[in-house]
């Protein structure tokens, strides 16, 4: 009898020790975060805030501490202590949301701090919709961005123009770089620079961007315009169009 008592005296200690904990998360400003994720730390339980930033959760003992983040903030633990109430503030983390591009040499630069335009696309975008010829896959993604494609079919050239022509003679294509290598995308195919109209009638074996796998490009970096493509001299006069690949990752 005196196990079943003490038995019984530790079942409702225990009762007594789980209680539920109400709060709030607001942002510095004092407006209520809403969707906010809250977990006990070491466990699974958890949950998001209302559309007020409110939450209840149910816990046990006096040492829980609470892991509570948001998109655009930073994470917050909080000690509960002894308190059935809470008012968590979360403080903006403007810093992980700096849209990071690369400029050129692999350099990377946060977008916001550049004085001329980049513009950037990921891979992911480009196997969207299936295109024969990598050039295709751009058009209507980049703004000022033209593909002239020709008729010869699936394995026909396409041609990439930025912000208009540049050149009298047709040479108006950006600088291609893949990975930091530089890379010929003249269309026709059978010799540099050659062309493949009614003047200079030949074999059109595609163009240079043809032979890349989108599913190996990690993003797509374009440089509009000579300020951009500076560090690339005058062969960067068109603008630069960067590719990155992919790279093994665990």
């Amino acid at each position: 009898m005196f196990g079943i008592f003490l038995c019984c005296c530790v079942l409702a200690a225990s009762a007594q020790q789980a209680r539920t904990i109400s709060g709030t998360v607001r942002d510095d400003k004092g407006n209520p975060v809403p969707n906010a994720s809250y977990q006990i730390r070491g466990t699974n339980t958890g949950g998001v805030t209302d559309a007020s930033g409110n939450f209840k959760v149910t816990v046990s003992g006096n040492s829980t501490v609470l892991i509570i983040s948001s998109a655009g903030f930073q994470a917050k633990e909080i000690s509960v202590g002894r308190d059935n109430s809470l008012n968590v503030v979360l403080e903006s983390g403007t810093s992980s949301l700096s849209e990071v591009v690369v400029t050129a040499l692999g350099i990377q630069r946060a977008k916001k701090s550049l004085g001329y335009s980049v513009q950037e696309i990921k891979g992911q975008t480009l196997v969207e919709a299936r295109e024969p010829n990598l050039v295709n896959d751009l058009s209507g993604k980049i703004s000022g961005l033209q593909v002239v494609r020709s008729g010869n079919g699936p394995g026909g050239s396409s041609q990439i123009t930025l912000r208009g022509n540049n050149s009298l003679t047709g040479a108006s294509q950006p600088l291609i770089v893949v990975d930091g290598v530089p890379m010929d995308n003249s269309t026709g195919r059978v010799g540099i620079g050659s062309t493949n109209d009614f003047w200079s009638p030949s074999l059109d074996m595609g163009n240079g961007l043809s032979d890349i796998n989108p599913d190996d490009i990690a993003s797509i970096s374009v440089l509009k315009g000579p300020a951009a493509a500076a560090l690339y001299g005058s062969l960067g006069g068109n603008g630069v169009i960067l590719i990155t690949t992919k790279t093994g990752k665990t």
